[in-house]
Formats: C-alpha cells, sequence, structure tokens
C-alpha cells in the first residue's frame, strides 16, 4: 500500500485522513446571521452544493466504523480530542443531511471510544452554553439532543453529580432560548428521560419550567404545556404533592388566556387519566385554585369550544368531590359580593369627593372646561348562579354536549401555508436515506 500523508501504509490512518481532508472544512457564512427563528413548516433549509461527494465519505466512514474489524485502541490514535472537536464544528451545517451523517457517526464514536465520552459531553455542553448566552443561533441543536436522549437513556443509576447539573444548568435554561420550536421535542425528551432515571429532580425541573414561562409568546405556552404534560405522565405522586400548587396557579392562568390554543391546551389535561387521578387525590388543595378561572372563563371566554372544556373539566370536579365542589362555589359566591361591596364603597367614597368639589365656588368655571363621569363597575366574571343548584345542572349539561364536540379531536399544530416551494430543495431532502439505516440498529 502507497504511504499516507501520516507516513503510515496502515488503513487505519488512511480511512480517518481521508474523512478529515474531506469533511473537516470552514463551513460558509450563514444564509440567517440575524438568528430569527427558523420555521421547519414554512422555510426551506439551505443545501450543501457537493452534497453528492460529501455523502459518500460519510457513508465510507460510518461503514468503517462499523465494520467487524475495526479496533478502537488503535484507532484511537487518530480519532482523538482534536478530531472530535473538529466533528462537533460540522453540526452548525445548514444542509440537515448532512448533520443527519454527524448525528449517527457522532453516536458511533460516542458508543466504542469510552475514553472520549467525557469529551464529548463536556463539548457539547459548551456549545449549548455559547447558544444560551452568547449567539441564541445553532443549527445542530436538535441532532446534538437527540444524541444525548440515546446517551441519558443508557446513564447507570445513581445519577452522578455532574449529570444532575446539566440537567440544572444546561438543558433546562435552552427553554429560554426565542427559536426552541426548533429542538422542542427533543429537549423534552432528554428531560423526560432524567426524571424517569431519578424522580427526585422532579421540583426542580418544574419549578424552573414554571420560571421561565413564557409572558408573551402564545405558541412557546403551548408547547411547555405539551412538556409539562410528559413530566405529570411519569411524575410519583409524592413528588407531584410538592409541586401540584404552583403548577396548577400556571394552569389556571393558561385557562383564563385570551389564546385559545393555550387555554384549549391547558384543559385537555384533564383528558389525561393518570393526571386526573393525582388530581382526584389532592383536590381540597387543586380545586379552590382552579375553581375561579373555569367559572369565570366558563362565560366569558370568547372561543365557544373552550366554554365546553371548562363545563367538562368543572363536571370531573363535581363528580370527584360533590362537598368540596359546593363549598368552593359559595366561597367564590361570598368573594363575588365582598368585591361588589368594594366597588360600592369606592363609589360612594367617589360622590363625595364629586360632592365636595360642587360646594367650591370655582367650580362652576372648570366644570364648563372638562367633564366628571363616575368609574363604572364592569361585570368581569359573568351572571352569578343563585345557588348551587342550578351550577350543578348547568355544568352537566353543558358537559354532555361538549361531550360530543370533544370526540371532533383536532391536532394542536398550525396549518401550514401554502407557499411555493423550492423543487429542488424538495426532491433532495425526500431523496435522502438516513444515515442509521446503513449501519447495525445494534451498534452502540
Amino acid at each position: 500500500m502507497r504511504p499516507t500523508p501520516m507516513g503510515l501504509s496502515s488503513p487505519w490512518p488512511f480511512s480517518i485522513f481521508e474523512f478529515a481532508v474531506n469533511m473537516f472544512r470552514t463551513l460558509p457564512p450563514s444564509s440567517n446571521p440575524t438568528g430569527a427563528e427558523f420555521d421547519p413548516e414554512e422555510d426551506e433549509p439551505t443545501l450543501e452544493a457537493a452534497w453528492p461527494h460529501l455523502q459518500l465519505v460519510y457513508e465510507f466512514f460510518l461503514r468503517f466504523l462499523e465494520s467487524p474489524d475495526f479496533q478502537p485502541n488503535i484507532a484511537k490514535k487518530y480519532i482523538d480530542q482534536k478530531f472530535v472537536l473538529q466533528l462537533l464544528e460540522l453540526f452548525d451545517s445548514e444542509d440537515p443531511r448532512e448533520r443527519d451523517f454527524l448525528k449517527t457517526t457522532l453516536h458511533r464514536i460516542y458508543g466504542k471510544f469510552l475514553g472520549l465520552r467525557a469529551y464529548i459531553r463536556k463539548q457539547i455542553n459548551n456549545i449549548f452554553y455559547r447558544f444560551i448566552y452568547e449567539t441564541e443561533h445553532h443549527n445542530g441543536i436538535a441532532e446534538l439532543l437527540e444524541i444525548l436522549g440515546s446517551i441519558i437513556n443508557g446513564f447507570a443509576l445513581p445519577l452522578k453529580e455532574e449529570h444532575k447539573i446539566f440537567l440544572l444548568k444546561v438543558l433546562l435554561p435552552l427553554h429560554k432560548v426565542k427559536s426552541l420550536s426548533v429542538y422542542h421535542p427533543q429537549l423534552a425528551y432528554c428531560v423526560v428521560q432524567f426524571l424517569e432515571k431519578d424522580s427526585t429532580l422532579t421540583e426542580p425541573v418544574v419549578m424552573a419550567l414554571l420560571k421561565y414561562w413564557p409572558k408573551t409568546h402564545s405558541p412557546k405556552e403551548v408547547m411547555f404545556l405539551n412538556e409539562l404534560e410528559e413530566i405529570l405522565d411519569v411524575i410519583e405522586p409524592s413528588e407531584f404533592v410538592k409541586i401540584m400548587e404552583p403548577l396548577f396557579r400556571q394552569l389556571a392562568k393558561c385557562v383564563s388566556s385570551p389564546h385559545f390554543q393555550v387555554a384549549e391546551r391547558a384543559l385537555y389535561y384533564w383528558n389525561n387519566e393518570y393526571i386526573m387521578s393525582l388530581i382526584s387525590d389532592n383536590a381540597a388543595k387543586i380545586l379552590p385554585i382552579m375553581f375561579p378561572s373555569l367559572y369565570r372563563n366558563s362565560k366569558t371566554h370568547w372561543n365557544k369550544t373552550i366554554h365546553g372544556l371548562i363545563y367538562n373539566a368543572l363536571k370531573l370536579f363535581m363528580e370527584m368531590n360533590q362537598k368540596l365542589f359546593d363549598d368552593c362555589t359559595q366561597q367564590f359566591k361570598a368573594e363575588k359580593l365582598k368585591e361588589k361591596l368594594k366597588m360600592k364603597e369606592r363609589e360612594e367614597a367617589w360622590v363625595k369627593i364629586e360632592n365636595l368639589a360642587k360646594a367650591n365656588p370655582q367650580y362652576a368655571v372648570c366644570s364648563q372646561a372638562s367633564t366628571m363621569s363616575l368609574p363604572v363597575a364592569v361585570e368581569t366574571d359573568g351572571p352569578l348562579f343563585e345557588d348551587v343548584q342550578m351550577l350543578r345542572k348547568t355544568v352537566n349539561e353543558e358537559a354532555r354536549q361538549a361531550q360530543k364536540d370533544l370526540k371532533k379531536d383536532r391536532p394542536l399544530v398550525r396549518r401550514k401555508s401554502e407557499l411555493p416551494q423550492d423543487l429542488h430543495t424538495k426532491s433532495a431532502l425526500e431523496a435522502h436515506g438516513r444515515a442509521d439505516e446503513l449501519v447495525p440498529q445494534d451498534g452502540r
């Protein structure tokens, strides 16, 4: 065999050098330098012009890694930390086909080179830190999270402190970034994997989600609600007790959201049997938190679908604990009466002020220049039911009607626009064969 540029005739350095010299390159400037949120449903990715050539090299290297004759003890001389660092830099490629091959390649290297595992995790952490706190722009976050999901799944128990810190200091702050929608499914999977490994992490995770909860970005709120339901699906009852009050205070706000998708997604929690069993065990704490929000919006929310979902939730609460439901109704009624009395006192105070003003000799002069009107009490809670029996009847009737509508379940996704597509890009992506199909699935 002819000597390679590394000065060796062995196939090991030759194969690795061939991959490195073809792949490790400076990526072109981003077509989206401002870091605006990439929408996979609307925006088309920028494809690598040299992909036919690059694809052959990726396929060759993957087969090299998966060869029965591959010996990590020999290859580790050439696949070292510098090699891994250059490989990770390529994850910022805008071509999703290249990122797919990179994902499979890095995962195979992680599985075969035990000495590089800690280094790979550390460098992925550094990419995330730069993404969160500096650039807010990186094309490969979803792929890196997908690799981490597989890595987390293999963590031994009990979890090391290093791994817990990674969850709390790296994964959870990723929820803050404006481009969350691009990688949220992979991020949520990683978080849930951690909670399945160690349930004691539930409280800090949920409290962090509530801390980062979006204030003005409704589609992002829907994503948070999706993730929160996935967490509740695996939560231990003992951990649920610790977080239920702040959690349901946030859900009460979501039910009151004027954005109907946020309210709708929150109310779908009442269709989850496991969540309902958790609520049933802790109804004495949860119902007083949720009742005011549910009752107000059953009358005042602009979207009729929300009315039906609210009545369904109220009906489930009523069947869960009739006495508690009646007590909450009476308590809400009493608080409403207190508010009306306060409003009346406020109006009377304004009347006194107006009468004192009229007694002033200058009143006639000033009243010609401006007019003074008393504040008007605005009813925001809808008509108050006179008794509990009427509320029960209304809830049952409305919930029965809502059940018919619930059967026509709609997916909670935005409708794709009819914008024209680049046919070349579309056909290139459709023709792409996934990298993991080239290698055995049991290779780790």
